[in-house]
């Protein structure tokens, strides 16, 4: 059996008007055409039933104005509600400070709290845990529960200087509409999540390691817990206040040397350089200012940091012999948290001034200036003689600057002073000495007779042996 698969009727080699016919098999596929017409646009009706996409504007907020004050905004809430940075926003991108306003009247109440609070419990003193150790270790825990309570005196310090973190952060408004304006774009500082992580870790953690030395180291009540829990927490959030102030210089810096490098590449016209130029002016000053507004604050913090961490590593070494006990968690923890705060104050602010000043002069001694033309060369020379000239240290004041030569002038002040301390214990008799007669005069008077009754023998025997030798 067969199957005819052709159709031998249709010829299609008869010659018709058009050409000659085919077969449906025998047509070729159609070929996609691809054509460049954009679709319509979605005509956008304003309907009062529209559903708008949520976004989460606690975690990953839109900032796009007022961007240095937005992304340490978290902890800026944390201080404020504290009462220890009573600054006023009339509007966004201006912040001020007025002595009579709700913001300082807020500061002063909580402040006149707290400080009754501590005169009530004064009346009350810790009582430390007394046992066989010794007086003196027990005299140094009681100075160091003293020493805790210091920071109240930050609070009406930063209340002085309130007035200068305001300007700083008028400068850095100032700073981002000069950006923009060079770079046609916003300032790229993206620290909102860790100004947020720091506000919300810190007061877990300072609470945590307050109420540890309470328990290893005191009996206490749970109100006398609270002022050094507020205290703790205030110390520590300046500590984040700090690193964010340096953070944020260092990322400016870096974003800075990036474009001015990039616009090197199509540079025409000096005055590019220029506006560079007066840019990284503005920046470095904004270095200096930050640690002149926070002079005093740091001072204080840095000098009670190293009064902490000595008074605490002497608790732990004047023991050491006898070995580590309960109340020896709590030193070590306060010693350990002090020192890691007071190395990242003075790290941050190094990292700070070495990106706004050192590591700008070794972007401009890599450009090639033989393809410019003379007034840009010009220019790239007066910018690097102006990054000499300009210091762009953070000093607090003028007193010194803080960087990691200061931590290590820290620790070797404080070796010394552990040594002479360690000294003084040594050279006070224990308790299971014998006494010494505390009458000079009767002390000697009976060496003196001791003497007298140890001779006299000798005297006869002498004498006895001269007789003998005249017979």
């Amino acid at each position: 059996m067969s199957f005819e698969i052709k159709n031998n009727f249709f010829r299609t080699s008869v010659p018709i008007p058009n050409g000659f016919p085919v077969q449906t098999e025998a047509k070729s596929k159609n070929k996609p055409i691809f054509l460049d017409v954009s679709p319509a646009p979605t005509p956008k009706v304003n309907s009062p039933n529209a559903i708008i996409p949520m976004k989460n504007n606690l975690i990953d907020p839109f900032i796009n104005k007022d961007i240095i004050y937005e992304n340490i905004k978290p902890v800026f809430m944390v201080l404020r509600i504290m009462g220890v940075l009573p600054l006023t926003r009339t509007t966004s991108g201006v912040n001020e400070f007025h002595f009579i306003s709700p913001a300082m009247v807020y500061s002063l109440t909580v402040f006149i709290i707290l400080v009754s609070y501590i005169s009530y419990l004064s009346l009350h003193k810790v009582q430390i845990v007394r046992n066989s150790e010794g007086k003196f270790e027990e005299a140094v825990i009681e100075y160091l529960f003293t020493v805790y309570l210091f920071p109240l005196t930050v609070v009406p310090i930063l209340w002085y200087e309130t007035r200068k973190i305001a300007n700083v952060l008028n400068g850095w408004v100032q700073f981002e509409v000069t950006y923009k304006q060079l770079s046609n774009r916003i300032l790229p500082v993206k620290l909102y999540k860790k100004s947020l992580l720091i506000a919300i870790i810190i007061p877990i953690l300072s609470t945590t390691s307050v109420i540890v030395t309470h328990v290893t180291m005191v009996h206490f009540k749970t109100s006398q817990i609270i002022p050094y829990v507020f205290l703790e927490i205030l110390t520590y959030m300046l500590g984040g206040y700090w690193y964010l102030l340096c953070e944020i210089l260092s990322l400016c810096a870096n974003v800075l040397a990036d474009d001015f490098q990039q616009a090197l590449r199509h540079v025409g016209p000096a005055g590019k350089v220029a506006k560079y130029r007066a840019l990284w002016l503005r920046l470095s000053k904004l270095a200096r200012n930050t640690g002149v507004a926070n002079c005093y604050t740091f001072t204080f913090v840095n000098l009670y940091l190293f009064l902490i961490i000595t008074l605490s590593i002497y608790g732990l070494l004047s023991k050491i012999s006898e070995g580590f006990g309960t109340k020896d968690i709590g030193l070590a923890l306060t010693a350990l948290c002090s020192v890691f705060l007071l190395f990242f104050i003075c790290d941050e602010a190094h990292y700070a001034s070495h990106n706004v000043r050192t590591n700008f002069q070794k972007k401009l001694l890599m450009v090639e200036l033989s393809w410019m033309n003379t007034d840009a060369q010009t220019e790239v020379n007066m910018f690097l003689r102006a990054t000499e000239m300009n210091p762009s240290q953070i000093s607090l004041g003028g007193f010194f600057d803080v960087n990691r030569t200061l931590f290590k002038s820290l620790l070797a002040t404080m070796v010394t002073y552990l040594v002479v301390l360690l000294q003084f214990q040594i050279s006070i008799p224990d308790a299971t000495q014998p006494e010494i007669p505390t009458n000079i005069d009767d002390h000697v008077q009976n060496i003196t007779d001791t003497t007298t009754e140890a001779s006299s023998p000798i005297s006869t025997l002498m004498s006895a042996f001269a007789k003998r030798k005249n017979d």
